[in-house]
């Protein structure tokens, strides 16, 4: 997907919250071997175990198409918006951390702090990726007014991506229609609904009309409408199947049919 800034992202992403440890290295392993990309954050505290993993991913006989460094995507996010100086040093212990070298995309996780923390943290981002910490930045969980907000502070650097819960339970059209006309990617999290909405009987009629998982389903609407969705898993057959979405095709009427199901679901 390419983003405002002329750089690309891949399309879909494993997120890595609530898994630690040998469950985020084993499932970032996996991830790796299905083209999908890796979605990790300060708070989640595995940044460590995610890195590991790639290097290992790099280094190993898995690596059949001798992929490097640059060829794998990866994603933090800030803990908490605060004064540029210990934004820009909390930026610089992720990359640290990850031992990655740099850190494809850096997210300020959260509108939280105020508007100087948010737009202090936001230079932080950016002096990052001018000192070629980060590559691509962007923000998680901010709405309209915040995404206005940084827009009018006439930034140097625009935010590429907006990650925000988004899924047919939950839509979000406000905030997606604002991202698409101002050139900011929606990346889609919790686009499975967290389970919740599997049994669903419009998820359930669509997913045997395409002979697909509802999972697969749901991959798919985000993907029809632009986003980049981050399914989790920590189940080698789930991550690979939740990949696997490029057999089919929702028709349009599927599609709004699949629209009119918001209830403003939020799982988060």
């Amino acid at each position: 997907l390419q983003l405002s800034n002329g750089l690309s992202m891949p399309q879909i992403h494993l997120g890595v919250y609530l898994t630690s440890g040998h469950e985020t290295y084993q499932a970032v392993r996996w991830a790796l071997e299905t083209w999908t990309r890796i979605d990790s954050a300060q708070m989640y505290h595995n940044e460590k175990d995610s890195g590991q993993a790639i290097l290992e991913f790099l280094a190993s006989d898995g690596n059949t198409d001798g992929l490097k460094r640059e060829d794998i995507h990866y994603t933090s996010k800030l803990a908490s918006n605060s004064v540029y100086e210990s934004a820009r040093k909390a930026i610089q212990r992720s990359v640290k951390e990850c031992g990655l070298g740099y850190i494809d995309l850096f997210l300020l996780h959260s509108p939280y702090g105020g508007k100087k923390a948010r737009l202090d943290s936001w230079r932080a981002v950016e002096d990052a990726i001018h000192d070629g910490e980060i590559k691509i930045g962007g923000v998680s969980n901010y709405g309209v007014k915040h995404l206005q907000e940084l827009i009018d502070s006439k930034p140097k650097i625009m935010p590429a991506v907006n990650q925000v819960e988004v899924h047919p339970f939950n839509t979000r059209t406000d905030i997606t229609s604002f991202c698409q006309e101002h050139d900011i990617v929606v990346e889609a999290y919790a686009p499975l609904v967290r389970a919740l909405r599997m049994k669903h009987p419009i998820v359930v009629s669509l997913s045997k009309k395409y002979a697909c998982t509802p999972a697969q389903l749901l991959v798919r609407w985000s993907l029809q409408h632009g986003y980049v969705p981050l399914p989790k898993s920590a189940d080698k057959g789930r991550i690979v199947e939740n990949a696997d979405i490029g057999g089919f095709s929702i028709d349009d009427a599927d599609m709004n049919t699949m629209d009119g199901v918001d209830e403003y679901l939020v799982t988060g």
